[in-house]
């Protein structure tokens, strides 16, 4: 079948499961909202003249991603197992998590062995480790693949709880007929990502079945099972911190959903998912807010019991249990201070650097709209992150929008919002909009030129009326926001060749800051060891050798500061402590030296070369890891979503 018919085939389908979950989600919560689509559903209803609704679920996006990939639903997936080798050496190097989840493993196990199901362990791009389940689901599991070795990451399995909820990074249920190849439509999985005091991905847990089964409660007992080994690491992992846990009802404390923030000399450095949403914070606040920031107020009412308040003036209960150490000190006034700079990119920036920042502060505090250049990977948003940080609107919102991120269907839905009842499948409340998300605050629009031609013109007219026009709606809506657009493409030339508007390019690019590329910077040596002196404060002593160090300040870092980031991590993950780190611990695509290393630095002036050269590594790399985008954009250092839009936007690989 032509990939063109594939496709529309699959945004039919699309559109009925959008119209199935209107009715599905209307009496659910937010974050509850889990589409489950009835067995029957077949791929074969009525079409539907309007398109995918705009009110796009995780199953949907999943769907969408397969259609962009070129997988064909009717085809039977290439699941074949690793080698026995490579799935060894795969365990081995995830047996730290095996260990922290073997308790709640074998205890999901214990609950449903009479379920006619299977209990799955995978690594963070979906690779099962563990399995085990009921002998009469074994079979069936078997012919699907469902075993230990086989990736079920979305590229090679389609939508599937394993691999959708590593992508969307929340639980996720998928029933039946939800699957993207019919092949995998027997099972009813439930998954749960597994994450660690810091928000880094681990793995997933899951749990299989027969989709003809009644599995209503899979996805509350895995979330539970996740609970559990999420809460434990905080028992032993963080010896000379404070750990506080917390909760806004007293009798929640103690149990795995309670909050837990652990915080060194008073700076928050780890937490749990509860602790970051019942403080209505992300995962980016890490190293950035202080214990008198989150709670200016606190008053003890016994040995160990603590009654805290937030900001907003929320009552909060907490435990601070007698250590060593003092507790940590009484807030002494109300008033938080001015957030510290996001780590990354913008820290290690050299005097030219801080300066570029502080004239950026200086322009957003005068209400002037920043237009910010650089290659993928030279921290756009993390530069739009610390001027936000240090500006007037500190305490405001930051909303960023990846406008590649959005379907050309649904993007002015998204960024103006829409009223009740404004087209089929629109919610019943309808949708603010991220216009008006960030009112009073800092919009950032992200790869602003790849932005649809046709929506530039009312982006236009909003930014300069300062108001916004719900879909559907009549009246005007007032917004005060200031804004930073970002892109890694020619905004100029774009206008030149009529992709982009002159009159939008010349409202939002009112001053432009050019972000340098890792490669431009003369003492790269002394930035290596900045930034690994702030990813490893010498806590377990893990060092670089003199030739390691030598070879990280000479490689040419294609994917800039976020590659190199990548790398630290992946060596510092894997070292013991007190370790000097030599040649053989660098990531294998870090060794061997490449062309584009020694070609000479005015090739690397190029863009158009750098580009095809950055185009090429990463189509090899999807290659080498056997169409795994996972595992191709770990081994660059890069994003999915980067990996997606550079080089497969125009179909699969061949």
């Amino acid at each position: 079948m032509p990939a063109e018919r594939r496709t529309r085939r699959i945004l039919r389908q699309l559109t009925h499961l959008s119209q199935l979950a209107t009715d599905l989600e209307a009496p659910l919560a937010e974050s509850d909202r889990t589409v489950h689509v009835p067995s029957r559903f077949t791929g074969r209803q009525t079409l539907s003249k309007t398109g995918i609704a705009p009110s796009t679920t995780p199953i949907q996006r999943s769907w969408q991603r397969c259609a962009n990939l070129g997988l064909d639903q009717e085809a039977r997936p290439l699941l074949a197992p690793l080698p026995e080798q490579a799935l060894r050496e795969a365990v081995g190097r995830n047996e730290a998590l095996r260990r922290r989840c073997r308790p709640e493993f074998e205890a999901l196990f214990a609950r449903t062995r009479n379920d006619d199901s299977i209990v799955i362990l995978t690594d963070a791009e979906g690779l099962v480790l563990d399995a085990i389940g009921s002998a009469a689901f074994a079979d069936r599991a078997a012919q699907v693949a469902l075993q230990p070795g086989v990736s079920w990451a979305e590229p090679a399995t389609g939508t599937n709880a394993i691999g959708t909820a590593l992508v969307e990074r929340r639980a996720i249920a998928v029933q039946g007929a939800e699957h993207f190849f019919k092949r995998n439509r027997i099972l009813s999985c439930a998954a749960v990502p597994i994450l660690d005091a810091t928000g880094q991905l681990l793995g997933v847990l899951d749990l299989s079945g027969n989709a003809q089964a009644d599995h209503q409660h899979a996805l509350s007992r895995v979330q539970t099972a996740v609970d559990a080994i999420e809460h434990r690491v905080f028992d032993t992992a963080f010896p000379g911190c404070d750990v506080v846990r917390l909760h806004a009802d007293a009798t929640m404390l103690g149990t795995t959903r309670e909050g837990v923030l652990v915080f060194r000399d008073q700076v928050l450095v780890a937490a749990n998912r509860y602790g970051l949403a019942l403080l209505n914070l992300d995962w980016q606040t890490l190293g950035r807010r202080s214990y008198h920031a989150l709670f200016p107020m606190q008053q003890s009412v016994g040995a160990s019991g603590v009654l805290l308040r937030d900001p907003a003036g929320r009552l909060i209960h907490s435990r601070q249990p007698d250590r060593a150490r003092p507790h940590l000190p009484p807030a002494k006034h109300k008033d938080e201070p001015k957030p510290q700079q996001p780590n990354g990119p913008a820290h290690f920036f050299d005097k030219n650097g801080q300066a570029r920042l502080s004239r950026a502060v200086r322009l957003l505090d005068a209400g002037v709209p920043l237009l910010v250049q650089g290659e993928t990977g030279t921290g756009k948003e993390v530069f739009a992150r610390a001027a936000h940080a240090a500006s007037a609107r500190a305490s405001k919102a930051f909303v960023a929008i990846n406008c590649t991120a959005l379907p050309e269907s649904l993007i002015e839905a998204e960024l103006f919002g829409y009223e009740a009842g404004a087209f089929t499948g629109a919610r019943r409340a309808g949708a603010k909009g991220l216009l008006r998300e960030a009112d009073g605050g800092l919009l950032f629009l992200d790869e602003i030129g790849d932005m649809p031609l046709a929506l530039q013109p009312r982006l236009l007219r909003a930014l300069q009326e300062r108001e916004v026009v719900p879909v559907g709606a009549v009246q005007a809506t007032p917004i005060d926001v200031t804004l930073i657009c970002a892109t890694h493409r020619d905004l100029a030339k774009l206008v030149e060749d009529g992709a982009f508007r002159a009159d939008l390019y010349f409202r939002i690019a009112s001053y432009t800051v050019d972000l340098p590329t890792l490669r431009s910077f003369d003492d790269r040596a002394a930035l290596l060891h900045r930034m690994w002196a702030s990813l490893e404060p010498e806590r377990r002593r893990i060092t670089l050798s003199p030739d390691c160090a030598a070879a990280l300040a000479t490689y040419t870092w294609p994917g800039n500061f976020r590659q190199l980031v990548g790398s630290l991590r992946a060596m510092l993950a894997l070292a013991e402590p007190d370790e000097e780190l030599g040649l053989d611990a660098l990531p294998s695509n870090l060794r061997a030296p490449r062309a584009a290393e020694v070609n000479g630095r005015a090739e690397h002036d190029d863009p158009a070369r750098f580009d095809s050269i950055a185009r090429d590594a990463m189509r090899n790399a999807v290659r080498a890891s056997k169409g795994n985008v996972s595992e191709a954009a770990r081994r660059l250092g890069i994003s999915r979503s980067t990996l997606y839009r550079r080089c497969l936007s125009d179909g699969p690989l061949r």
